[in-house]
């Protein structure tokens, strides 16, 4: 059976030579570009980092965004990412409440799928009840736009698991909030394919898809911005994975999300039309 499900090309499929946490996240390619290359190879979805948003804004305005999107089919948008959301104070929360109005106004203005978190990296202790109401008033935020939030679960971070992550979104309880399910994390904490499957449909935001080496190369930060691998390209258990989130009523869109030094020096059409071809090949 012949299955129409949507990709969306996260913000780092068609950033070209840019990274997570590099310095200036900014992508040196010129959004035009980006929009009319994902669109052309067929994805009718499309990312944007925090740093690529500003800069665009900038430069054609939120309407100028839209408008781009629109006339390329690109449906689906996702915009990145949110930290120290659960911050008490001071200065990173300041930093982080920034961000949040940017993303919130700019998630209104484009008619975002939706909003991509993190969690916290730096291991330190939490209170995981204030991270629980915290992260309720901001699904209750994104609600307000129109929009989702969707917490990225991290091998290396205090919300390790999607165990972990789905734990912290019901007992938050906002409809609006959920989970983005990248298969890298999941793949690399040794989740069950059924445990996926075992998922509320509700409480999926986003998922992506990628491949990589069956052992990481360096530390899990290093190989996941590092080593990652186009679908069907390397050890992961895609089929399987797939198949569990279709289960659960997941039809896309489905995220893209490839990182690797090897793919950041491809240029810019033959790098997104690999994306799409392979990720397709594998659904």
């Amino acid at each position: 059976m012949t299955r129409d499900e949507p990709l969306l090309a996260t913000c780092w499929t068609s950033a070209g030579d840019a990274a997570p946490l590099r310095g200036d996240e900014r992508s040196p390619l010129p959004l035009r570009d980006r929009i009319e290359a994902v669109a052309e190879a067929g994805f009718r979805g499309f990312g944007l980092v925090h740093a690529d948003l500003l800069a665009a804004e900038q430069q054609y305005g939120l309407p100028g965004i839209r408008s781009m999107l629109r006339d390329n089919e690109l449906s689906y948008v996702e915009l990145e990412l949110l930290t120290d959301w659960w911050a008490a104070g001071g200065l990173a929360r300041e930093r982080s409440d920034e961000v949040r109005r940017t993303l919130l106004t700019a998630a209104e203005a484009l008619g975002a799928h939706h909003i991509k978190v993190g969690p916290d990296v730096s291991g330190r202790p939490g209170d995981y009840a204030d991270w629980a109401r915290e992260f309720a008033r901001l699904s209750a935020d994104a609600h307000a736009v129109g929009t989702r939030v969707g917490l990225e679960f991290l091998p290396w971070s205090n919300i390790e698991t999607v165990h972990d992550g789905l734990r912290l979104v019901d007992d938050a309880g906002h409809e609006a909030g959920g989970l983005i399910i990248d298969v890298w994390h999941t793949e690399r904490a040794h989740t069950p394919p059924e445990d996926l499957a075992a998922i509320p449909l509700e409480r999926i935001v986003g998922v992506e898809l990628n491949d990589a080496d069956s052992a990481p190369i360096g530390t899990l930060f290093e190989d996941t911005v590092n080593r990652r691998r186009l679908c069907g390209q390397g050890s992961f258990r895609l089929p399987e994975l797939i198949g569990a989130l279709r289960s659960t009523g997941w039809a896309g869109p489905w995220g893209v999300e490839i990182l690797s030094e090897e793919f950041r020096r491809l240029p810019l059409k033959e790098a997104v039309v690999a994306a799409y071809r392979t990720t397709k090949a594998v659904l």
